[in-house]
């Protein structure tokens, strides 16, 4: 009997679990009701199970329908991958390549793997945006790019391929005619909440209502990195930046790191960077090409000041 299951009946499970109702199911989908609620009817009756409590306003998946919506939703990923390697193998150069980058990551890194990329595929177009926390993430599951980088584990989805990249050391610092950079002895979490804290806003759903690496309840949030650096700069209070981002000023001693133990040793926290592709999008030469470039040049001796730059190569 089980044989008699198909790809569609299993997407409009899925599709009526995710969506809440078999009129939504049918409105996304683009079927009338009537054909999804047969489709239902007929998978439970494949399967030999109720996979809907229909007694109420709204359909409830039922035990044995959220234990094989897990399987389901496995199934139709790993079709979707098969399908979209089976186009990567068949296709040709794509005309454009969007790439989204976390505004952690390095941009001169991108900017030597795309050089190389465009001398593999020249006639390729190349589209690209940074953004952050969710951000890059959102441009994957929302088809805006192919390619996206992130930093840090707090945004994994199962439709996501991940490959890790290199480390990107987070340093909380603040600027040397700030208070804190005058404080004696180690600062606790409770010191550090005292103080202003610069903090980077996500433009993305992906949050929600967490904060995400905030410590103080007065804040001031910002739109990206460089406006981060400059209102830290200016003494308005403190925060994290990348350590590529922040070496120079460290060096020159117009920024400091915040003397406390709470935030890693020397102020400093290693987070992961990744690229990562949808796995239901085939990557196309051009795609690969960078994918390929950015993996050597993150893997490989970089040239940078040491214990400063904040960028180390994946061993």
């Amino acid at each position: 009997m089980l044989d008699a299951l198909s790809l569609d009946q299993m997407r409009m499970f899925l599709t009526v679990a995710e969506a809440g109702s078999f009129r939504a199911a049918a409105l996304k989908l683009g079927r009338v009701q009537s054909a999804v609620s047969h489709a239902i009817a007929k998978l439970e009756d494949t399967l030999g199970v109720a996979l809907f409590d229909r007694r109420g306003h709204r359909p409830v998946l039922t035990p044995e329908g959220k234990a094989l919506l897990v399987h389901v939703r496995d199934v139709l990923l790993r079709v979707d991958a098969m399908r979209a390697r089976a186009r990567g193998l068949s296709g040709g150069v794509e005309l454009e390549l969007g790439l989204t980058v976390d505004v952690l990551f390095p941009p001169r890194l991108v900017g030597a793997a795309l050089a190389e990329a465009s001398e593999t595929c020249p006639s390729v177009a190349i589209r690209l945006s940074a953004e952050a926390l969710g951000g890059p993430i959102t441009a994957l599951l929302e088809k805006r790019s192919q390619l996206s980088i992130i930093v840090g584990e707090s945004f994994r989805d199962p439709r996501i391929a991940m490959e890790a990249l290199t480390s990107i050391d987070m340093i909380a610092v603040v600027a040397a005619s700030h208070p804190l950079a005058r404080a004696s002895g180690p600062l606790d979490a409770a010191a550090l909440a005292d103080h202003l804290q610069i903090v980077q806003f996500d433009r993305s759903p992906l949050t929600g209502e967490r904060d995400i690496g905030v410590i103080s309840p007065r804040t001031c949030r910002v739109g990206g990195q460089d406006i981060k650096q400059a209102m830290i700069l200016a003494g308005l209070g403190w925060g994290r930046l990348p350590g590529w981002l922040a070496a120079e000023d460290l060096a020159k001693g117009r920024l400091v790191r915040v003397g406390t133990g709470a935030l890693g040793r020397r102020a400093q926290l290693p987070m992961e960077a990744y690229l990562c592709h949808r796995l239901d999008e085939p990557l196309g030469p051009a795609a690969c090409s960078f994918a390929a470039a950015l993996a050597r040049l993150c893997a490989g001796p970089q040239d940078r000041p040491e214990p400063e730059s904040g960028v180390r190569a994946r061993p």
